[in-house]
């Protein structure tokens, strides 16, 4: 599904442009949904299966391993096939993997399930940003992206949520009986409404690329997810640091083999969105903010149940009031970017979301909960001002030809930081504890130092907003009478 040129963008739209839109958005959701739901659930699947937490964890780390592996992948794909094909393909895996998982009488059957709705979610995702550059006004696209970032935000955050709820009256396979039927209903729904959009290019397959990719960002993850690993050592350590040197090879010959294939136009990965300046600078800001994100949001939980003793549900409410900010103001942040670009939202919001990082890293084990619910909240607000704009800026910096392959770059990118942040901040927390001890005050200085980090990099971050510009309001928009037939 290649973006392609149509006829000049009306900036009003029509109202098969809003269900399309709509198809996507709850499609994504769902999947987000499902990605953090299974963690609330992992003791009882331990119990049941009689695996270890480690075993367990390849649950949730499966997922963000075939997300990785099937991002730089997208790209081609969207550009190979049709919309529909493309969404229903998706659609179909995810509903594949949620039954398997449902019915699943092993451990091995249970990932194996998890592995194909990861490849579902992986595709969707970009797809989803991709059709939206391709058929809002390009005046519109902010307020539309709003909408996208509250799905990116608030679905990962209601997950445990709701698999909790499911599980105080159900079993863990009821959480995937409901996706089943959650996806389904959304697939119907794509069925009566989803249209293909663009044109599609005969693009061969480079399955030399896909392995490469298979060995880059594979390995990537599983490195960086394994930073606590490496710095504890032992032959976690040894496996973690191979698993690393294997992906940062892979890496070098998958950018080398993509951009001897893109002169031929044949590249599986088109890598000419890294080129554009305000692409590469919104997307490193976006990589900060996504690393910070994930890495303080799992981190939060330890410190308040580790050095302010809180209980778990206390612990995930604290969240809330954070993720009602960013769930009000991203649409607003996104209408605002229609109207007065994004450095007048990104600069502050950044800074902002620094200085409150710096705030947060004041922490300890005498912090009152309700401040810490304070501090994230503000944070929070820094968010939502930045990252609607942020990805905004990013997708409109480039030509309406290689959305698809922008989107799949971004979404790669993300997948890597939120890996790299999450391990970053728990591993430091972990270490400043036990160096103090494993003391109530010693987990308190552990996540103010985790916190410290967070600063810092979002400082960065504040820093590369100087160098953004709005982007011009080119490209065309799909006109939706224009596409062929459902």
């Amino acid at each position: 599904m290649s973006s392609s040129a149509s006829k000049k963008p009306a900036q009003r739209m029509t109202t098969d442009t809003i269900m399309i839109i709509a198809v996507l958005v709850s499609t994504t959701f769902v999947m987000m949904l499902n990605e953090t739901a299974l963690a609330v659930a992992l003791p009882n699947i331990m119990q049941e299966f009689d695996i270890s937490a480690g075993t367990a964890q390849w649950l949730l780390t499966g997922v963000m391993l075939t997300m990785a592996i099937m991002m730089p992948m997208t790209g081609w794909i969207l550009d190979r096939f049709s919309t529909r094909k493309v969404y229903f393909f998706a659609v179909a895996f995810f509903l594949a993997g949620s039954v398997v998982a449902a019915i699943s009488p092993s451990f091995g059957v249970m990932l194996l399930g998890r592995v194909l709705q990861a490849v579902g979610t992986a595709i969707v995702m970009p797809l989803q940003m991709t059709v939206v550059m391709t058929i809002v006004p390009p005046a519109r696209r902010g307020t539309v992206m709003g909408v996208i970032s509250i799905v990116m935000a608030v679905g990962p955050a209601l997950g445990p949520t709701f698999a909790g709820t499911v599980m105080s009256v159900s079993t863990w396979h009821m959480i995937f009986w409901i996706m089943v039927v959650l996806v389904a209903i959304a697939g119907l729904f794509g069925v009566w409404k989803l249209r293909d959009l663009g044109e599609i290019k005969k693009a061969p397959l480079d399955v030399v690329s896909v392995v490469l990719s298979v060995f880059a960002f594979g390995g990537l993850v599983y490195g960086l997810s394994s930073i606590g690993e490496i710095v504890e050592g032992g032959e976690g350590a040894t496996i973690a640091l191979a698993m690393s040197a294997v992906g940062v090879i892979g890496l070098m010959l998958f950018v080398w083999r993509q951009i001897s294939k893109g002169k031929k136009g044949e590249a599986l990965l088109n890598l000419a969105p890294l080129k554009i300046r305000n692409f590469v600078i919104a997307v490193v800001v976006i990589m900060l903010y996504q690393g910070v994100l994930l890495g303080a949001s799992n981190m939060l939980p330890l410190y308040l149940q580790g050095a302010l003793l809180t209980t778990a549900l206390v612990a995930g409410l604290v969240n809330l009031p954070g993720g009602i900010v960013e769930t009000v103001l991203s649409p607003v942040a996104g209408a605002l970017y229609d109207r007065i670009g994004p450095r007048p939202l990104v600069i502050p919001g950044t800074i902002l979301g620094a200085a409150s990082l710096f705030w947060m890293s004041t922490v300890d084990h005498a912090t009152p909960v309700w401040l810490v619910m304070v501090m994230f909240a503000v944070f929070s607000f820094g968010l939502a001002m930045s990252l609607t704009p942020l990805m905004t800026t990013a997708m409109s910096s480039l030509p309406d030809d290689i959305y698809s392959h922008g989107s799949a770059i971004l979404n790669t990118l993300m997948q890597l930081a939120g890996a790299a942040g999450t391990a970053v901040m728990i591993t430091t927390f972990d270490l400043v504890s036990i160096a103090g001890g494993d003391t109530v005050v010693s987990r308190g200085q552990g996540g103010g130092a985790a916190f410290l980090i967070c600063a810092v990099l979002l400082t960065v971050a504040a820093v590369a907003t100087f160098f953004l510009h709005r982007p011009e309001l080119s490209g065309h928009t799909k006109t939706i009478a224009e596409d062929s037939p459902r």
